[in-house]
């Protein structure tokens, strides 16, 4: 195989991984931004259960307030009915009370509603207050490992670009240009096998008398449809010569 043509496809590989390294660092902070955006929904449903818990116990107070301010008037209306001077007087007095200890079994019974209520309310918040917890730690350990797995990938960046300056100067100019407007062409795969004397990658059969000058590897050959720079791996066992000279009969 000539030298430049194991270059440029030691230099695919090369370009290939650091692709993909690249891809995972650039997913880092939105990766993050999705645990923090559960970390705030998970906030805000604490917040929200919080906030209905706190309205139960307001109302409580409000309804026992009430009933302090009831007793309060019915203590008022009896020491008036202590001084009626007529019937009609006292039937206003006991129509009052009546109607305060009406307002007191009412706040009494929502008082025992909210208190049923409040218990579920309870249990809610400490579940959420739970969850958040649970979450928060698995979230700091989550972004603490692809914080640790973003700084390998930048390593093996930087590993794979100085690699990539040496293979760039020891090639030829002419060859390095044309493995470069071959990946520029085909979005970063310039590089392809063929196999069963078809291109690999977009599966075109090559002409005979196009096979053969590429086994015998005396220039840099490109697909004739894809134009992606073209290697062959002769076999290197007796199966793998068997295997491929059953795939040449099938091709006759």
């Amino acid at each position: 195989m000539l030298p430049d043509l194991k270059l440029v496809i030691r230099l695919q590989e090369i370009d290939s991984r650091m692709a993909r390294l690249l891809h995972e660092i650039a997913a880092l902070p939105k990766h993050i931004a999705e645990i923090d955006r559960k970390l705030v929904s998970q906030e805000r449903k604490l917040q929200a259960d919080r906030a209905a818990l706190l309205a139960n116990l307001k109302e409580r107070k409000h309804c026992e307030g009430d009933i302090q301010l009831q007793e309060q008037k019915i203590s008022k209306l009896k020491d008036q009915m202590l001084q009626a001077k007529t019937n009609e007087q006292f039937s206003a007095f006991q129509k009052e009370i009546d109607f305060c200890t009406k307002e007191i079994r009412k706040s009494e019974d929502r008082i025992l509603e909210l208190m049923g209520e409040s218990e579920a309310l309870d249990k809610n918040v400490k579940a959420a207050e739970g969850v958040l917890k649970t979450e928060k730690a698995e979230g700091e350990a989550e972004k603490q490992q692809a914080r640790e797995r973003t700084a390998t990938d930048r390593k093996g960046v930087q590993e794979f670009e100085a690699e990539r300056a040496g293979i760039v100067a020891s090639v030829k100019p002419s060859t390095y240009q044309r493995y470069e407007r071959s990946r520029k062409l085909r979005k970063g795969i310039a590089v392809a096998e063929v196999v069963a004397g078809r291109c690999s990658l977009c599966n075109i059969v090559l002409r005979l008398q196009f096979i053969q000058d590429l086994k015998k590897a005396e220039d840099i050959m490109v697909c004739e449809s894809c134009q992606r720079i073209l290697y062959y791996n002769p076999p290197e066992s007796f199966e793998d010569l068997a295997s491929e000279q059953g795939r040449r009969v099938s091709m006759s």
